[in-house]
């Protein structure tokens, strides 16, 4: 059943709210792919704070040309769904790219990042990167290694000490 003008009009607008608030969006086609995983990877981007939405290409282009972008929807390739990363800038194509691995069929087109269109090798390299989550992690690692070390450094003292008072102990024990 075809879509009337005020859904077209509502899903535009959508189109255009989370362009404006996206960090990063990815362009995948979702065709070959069967209903149950498509509703698979739907729940996954919901679990990960991603909006993923099937938009037709010509509400596509109109929500680009609102937001000022100089792409061409036509040319992103066939059975368009589009994905958008609020909050962590390779959280989309690291999702697309993982559940790409297990279903070959969904293929990666390219995406925004920072307003500028980058191409799908480099969405599939950006989904090599870590996240923001790992790196508060690394971070956080780095900066408590210092302070794990020096309490180490005074642990091995006191067990050294130790060490040598057990050893004089059996010494005058014999």
């Amino acid at each position: 059943m075809p879509k009337t003008r005020k859904q077209k009009e509502a899903a535009l607008q959508d189109a255009e709210k989370n362009l404006q608030g996206a960090k990063s969006v990815v362009f995948v086609g979702y065709h070959g792919l069967t209903v149950p995983e498509i509703e698979i990877l739907r729940a996954q981007a919901r679990a990960d704070g991603i909006v993923l939405r099937v938009i037709k290409k010509t509400l596509l282009q109109r929500a680009f040309a609102s937001q000022k972008l100089d792409i061409n929807a036509k040319e992103l390739g066939q059975g368009l769904a589009v994905a958008f990363s609020n909050s962590d800038e390779v959280a989309a194509a690291k999702l697309l790219a993982k559940f790409q691995k297990d279903h070959e069929v969904l293929k990666i087109y390219g995406g925004l990042l920072e307003n500028k269109f980058v191409d799908a090798s480099a969405i599939v390299s950006l989904s090599k990167l870590p996240g923001k989550l790992e790196l508060y992690a690394k971070l956080v690692s780095s900066l408590n290694a210092p302070v794990s070390g020096f309490v180490n450094v005074l642990a091995g003292t006191m067990r050294g000490l130790v060490s040598v008072l057990n050893g004089i102990k059996d010494v005058k024990a014999i």
